[in-house]
């Protein structure tokens, strides 16, 4: 599962906004920067968390990844469908009942867009109202997270544009609300070859924090918690290759070694992915 990817990945919806003109350019037609991309992702996960140690051999698994603006709204998302190859490891083994599907949706719309007013000042270029859900296939017990809050699109030293987003987090299948999460991410183009392929620099950052923890004796919960990816792609017209390092601490929010069940939820992973783009 990803989180709160970031990743997910946000950072290939970044890449477009930065050939595609901004709301900002131009305020007289709110279609006029419009765009859309989606992309294909063979990925395999090793040492993926948060996971029981059963194996730490990793998984395969099929992204469809999409995005892009009309209008008002600036859109990402995926869907992963895991264990493909339908292989016997870890948790997404198969027979092992887990989820095989999830899907991260998280349209932003822009304020500049609905009121008309230019809200850009310093870094920031323009702000949005942020929504973000995540859901799995499991109805009723699995993923069905939902986030509410402001974002913008701001100019980071060296990074260049950065998506920004502070939301509180409502749990779905609880009816409640738990704490919030500060999520970022960019895409930075850092070596251009003669035949114009690159290789960028690209990522994100999930932290949640201010939620209730929970002492559970099998699967306790901790207060904040979260994840960071660090990738290096290399990008043509129509192809990518990638190795991301994802660093977990509490990632969602589960206690590390914590209760019976005793769940890694600290450390590092591993990401190995090949696009094909539409």
């Amino acid at each position: 599962m990803k989180n709160v990817k970031t990743f997910a990945l946000a950072a290939t919806a970044i890449a477009a906004t930065m050939s595609a003109p901004t709301f900002a350019a131009d305020r007289t037609d709110l279609r006029a920067g419009d765009y859309s991309w989606m992309q294909f992702n063979a990925m395999y996960a090793v040492n993926e968390l948060p996971r029981d140690g059963s194996t730490d051999n990793g998984h395969d698994y099929l992204e469809m990844e999409f995005g892009g603006r009309a209008g008002i709204v600036d859109l990402y998302g995926y869907v992963d469908v895991f264990n493909v190859t339908n292989r016997d490891y870890g948790d997404k083994g198969a027979g092992k009942g887990a989820s095989k599907l999830f899907m991260k949706f998280a349209p932003r719309f822009s304020i500049d867009a609905m009121t008309g007013m230019d809200l850009s000042v310093g870094p920031i270029q323009e702000v949005y109202f942020s929504t973000l859900f995540n859901w799995d296939d499991r109805v009723g017990e699995g993923v069905n997270s939902t986030f509410w809050g402001l974002g913008a699109d701001v100019m980071v030293p060296w990074l260049g544009k950065t998506g920004m987003n502070v939301y509180a987090y409502y749990d779905l299948n609880a009816k409640e609300w738990n704490g919030y999460q500060f999520s970022m991410n960019w895409f930075k183009p850092v070596v251009n070859f003669d035949n114009g392929t690159f290789i960028s620099f690209q990522g994100y950052v999930d932290y949640q924090f201010g939620a209730d923890a929970v002492d559970d004796a099998f699967v306790p919960k901790t207060t904040n918690g979260g994840a960071a990816y660090f990738g290096l792609h290399w990008h043509s017209d129509n192809y990518a290759l990638g190795y991301g390092l994802k660093g977990y601490k509490d990632v969602y929010l589960v206690e590390d070694d914590g209760g019976i069940v005793g769940l890694e939820s600290t450390g590092f992973a591993h990401y190995f992915t090949a696009t094909y783009k539409f």
